[in-house]
């Protein structure tokens, strides 16, 4: 079978067993009692493995339009962004609104871009809250959020909408290489444990377009991004589940965040795929929970 016979027979498999639930658009799935359930017993598990290293924060799904202008997303990343826009008009307007959508036609036209997009990474609303100047040791944060990219495929691997764990660290050049260093061994350990056939790889951003072709290779140069990853479908296009990635001072300048020696501050993250780790787990292990492995089912106190 091909990679793509793979995929496809694997997206069936989670459909007939009721792990996944399809929508009508490509890429938004729902979860059905066995996948929530790992989800829940994942967090439970990297709660046990980072308690009491981080001061936990949550944001909303939502982010300020300004961020994501500050920090350059759109020259990087355009195709990725969800930019939510509402309706401000009046009552004529409204009516023909009305026409447009019973018509089946796009209504895009009546809208106005609001104030807000959809949280792309669950870093993203931390870094404008930090301006100033940081402890000495720097900060630790963890924290899950829903995110989107606009990434439509019928490949369950690659949902629009998914939720990440991550920890941020924040701090001096040499604190965040030290915490990015630990991790690579760390997530391996953690993986590992789940009975999954991880491996570390060094990796790039889908930076977009030709000056993102630039951007990849400093990147790759740099060795500033990690990932776990684990061949579902094949060795040659492996599946990323957990990413490592040292931001230098990109963060730290935008939004005025300082290190305790009077320079911008230096961050990192890593980022737990949950729903990714959930389905190369029930790829490896089986569409039954009861027919896991006892260690697996052990790891996760399932």
């Amino acid at each position: 079978m091909s990679h793509a016979e793979k995929q496809e027979a694997f997206r069936q498999g989670l459909l007939e067993h009721r792990i996944l639930i399809q929508t009508q658009v490509p890429g938004i799935f729902g979860h059905a009692a066995p996948f929530d359930a790992v989800i829940r017993k994942l967090e439970a598990r990297i709660d046990r493995e980072v308690a009491g290293e981080a001061e936990r924060v949550y944001f909303p799904p939502v982010l300020a339009r300004e961020v994501v202008r500050s920090t350059g997303y759109m020259e990087n990343f355009p195709t990725l962004c969800g930019s939510v826009h509402s309706f401000t008009g009046d009552g004529a307007l409204h009516s023909a609104l009305v026409e447009r959508v019973k018509q089946g036609g796009d209504w895009g036209e009546f809208l106005e871009q609001s104030q807000v997009v959809l949280v792309p990474s669950a870093c993203y609303p931390l870094y404008p809250t930090l301006e100033g100047e940081l402890p000495p040791g720097g900060k630790l944060f963890d924290l899950v959020g829903h995110v989107f990219r606009h990434e439509p495929s019928d490949d369950p691997t690659r949902m629009q909408a998914f939720r990440q764990r991550e920890n941020v660290r924040l701090g001096s050049a040499d604190e965040v290489a030290a915490w990015c260093e630990g991790w690579l061994q760390r997530s391996i350990r953690v993986l590992s444990a789940l009975e999954l056939p991880v491996r570390l790889d060094l990796a790039t951003d889908p930076f977009f377009g030709r000056g993102g072709r630039m951007m990849k290779a400093t990147q790759r140069a740099q060795e500033l991004k990690h990932e776990v990853t684990v061949a579902l479908f094949s060795e040659e296009r492996p599946l990323a589940i957990t990413s490592i990635n040292n931001h230098q001072d990109h963060f730290g300048h935008v939004f005025g965040i300082h290190g305790a020696d009077g320079g911008y501050a230096h961050s990192a993250c890593i980022g737990f795929g949950l729903e990714r780790i959930a389905l190369a787990l029930f790829h490896t292990h089986g569409f039954e929970l009861e027919g896991w492995p006892a260690g697996v089912r052990d790891a996760l106190e399932l």
